[in-house]
């Protein structure tokens, strides 16, 4: 199973936790620093498209460690529940293409 590992400690604003996902995901140059952009990226993970450096199988699920995750609600709350938000997001869009869902959100 496919692990992107985010480290709460190192998140402190959305500045931050827009870089740190850029690199742990392995994003492309032109990633906007947005949730939009996040959800684009990570939306379509079986299809090969380099947007991330995860591509999974028809069936694999990416699970996303968050790290210190109570530091990081500490600090930005507001980017946990966005974080909740969008992974759900993209697990409805899997099911409305009768797909498994692709992403798992693991807050430790």
């Amino acid at each position: 199973m496919a692990t992107a590992r985010l480290n709460g400690e190192l998140i402190t604003d959305w500045d931050s936790f827009h870089a740190h996902c850029a690199a742990v995901f392995g994003f492309p140059e032109f990633y906007g620093n947005n949730m939009n952009a996040w959800i684009d990226c990570l939306s379509y993970l079986r299809d090969d498209d380099g947007m991330s450096q995860f591509v999974l199988q028809p069936d694999e699920v990416l699970t996303i460690e968050v790290t210190h995750s109570d530091k990081l609600r500490q600090a930005a709350p507001e980017i946990i529940d966005e974080l909740q938000f969008c992974v759900a997001m993209i697990n409805e869009r899997c099911e409305d293409y009768e797909e498994a869902a692709t992403l798992k959100l693991s807050l430790l």
